[in-house]
């Protein structure tokens, strides 16, 4: 082992269950977050752990967690308002960085804007390790690895069976929100293009008959393309809102008009802030129990015949991105990172690493 782990975020909804999946790995972190006194209650709730109060309205106490050696993990949320101050630590001091961010802007910019810092500095920036977006990439390497040169297109789709849209945590909310207010971005016609969210809409078929999905900007839109450079679109759709999938593509697309108007988009955003104020809370485990993960991505060649299929299927995505954050945490403090900059999963630890990982953390290929 290197050196410390630091879990950002750690009295959060999310990151309460991050830092219980360390501990359970044999992990010591230190946990930081704002509120001093559920931060102690959780330190010693978990065998007496180091515990920093730290805040991203302050970046000086987010920049005072880590130092050379150190491995950052963050879980603070709305990243998309929230996440600079976390990445600027990392990149300062030059260490390895995880998070658990699912907004498509925080995630453009970290692979545009702080990956070629962090290169310089030699860490690497491994961003939406979590559902959001890791099970989607892996499905699709293995469905490109099985679909040979003729692969053209990806479509990668994201449900959750069970209790859908009442089993988020405020955190995923004001995600949710975010990402309606921000623009989004999607591989077409072999490079990146700003679009807004949910510009796409399509059915998926499913073992339980067909699901609606809305497209959203992810980090295979990054990284598919540099490990398959001749793909011409990559397609990434969430189904978790089920039925109410095209009544909210159209409010999404709505929204995007909306915030065109002076002051609008700052107080959407200032709401998406306000949601997650209550971010300790969410689905407790009989509710996450209720809920699971599947996963489809599915490769076609330029006249749009599918090639190859993958599906993964497995435990609640709550739970998934925690256990899988322990495990990342693990390994890049161990040396386990392949690279340096901006990295998406499969590159950050090569493909048959990370589908143990994942299959690990609770989802594995059906």
């Amino acid at each position: 082992m290197g050196g410390r782990i630091v879990l950002f975020g750690a009295t959060g909804y999310t990151g309460d269950l991050t830092a219980r999946a360390m501990v359970d790995r044999g992990l010591r972190p230190v946990l930081a977050g704002r509120d001093a006194e559920r931060l102690a209650a959780l330190a010693g709730d978990l065998g007496g752990l180091d515990a920093v109060v730290a805040d991203a309205g302050n970046p000086d106490s987010v920049r005072a967690l880590v130092q050379r050696g150190d491995v950052l993990v963050t879980t603070v949320g709305p990243f998309a308002q929230l996440g600079e101050p976390a990445v600027q630590a990392a990149l300062a001091a030059g260490v390895d960085y995880l998070d658990a961010a699912g907004e498509p802007k925080f995630i453009r910019d970290v692979f545009e804007r702080h990956g070629p810092l962090a290169a310089a500095a030699g860490s690497a920036l491994v961003p939406a390790f979590g559902y959001d977006w890791v099970p989607g990439n892996l499905a699709a390497a293995l469905a490109l690895g099985e679909a040979g040169e003729a692969a053209a297109s990806v479509e990668i789709g994201y449900f959750a069976p069970g209790r859908g849209m009442t089993a988020l945590s405020p955190g995923t909310r004001a995600t949710l929100v975010s990402i309606a207010v921000e623009p989004a971005f999607a591989w077409r016609a072999g490079r990146l293009a700003t679009v807004p969210s949910s510009s796409r809409w399509r059915t998926f078929t499913l073992p339980s008959g067909p699901a609606e999905a809305i497209s959203v900007g992810s980090t295979e839109h990054f990284t598919l393309p540099r490990m398959r450079p001749g793909l011409r679109e990559v397609n990434v759709y969430i189904g978790w809102l089920g039925w109410a999938s095209r009544p909210s593509q159209a409010m999404v697309l709505a929204t995007s008009l909306v915030t065109a108007v002076p002051g609008v988009k700052a107080g959407l955003l200032g709401f998406a802030d306000l949601v997650a104020q209550g971010a300790a809370s969410g689905p407790d485990a009989e509710a996450r129990a209720r809920t699971r993960s599947l996963i489809v991505a599915e490769v076609r060649d330029p006249a749009g015949t599918v090639l190859s299929e993958v599906r993964l299927e497995g435990i609640n995505p709550y739970e998934f991105s925690a256990a899988l954050l322990a495990w990342g945490a693990e390994a890049a403090a161990s040396g386990g990172l392949r690279g340096t900059g901006a990295l998406g999963p499969v590159e950050a630890w090569g493909l048959d690493v990370l589908d143990a990982a994942v299959a690990g953390a609770g989802i594995r290929r059906v």
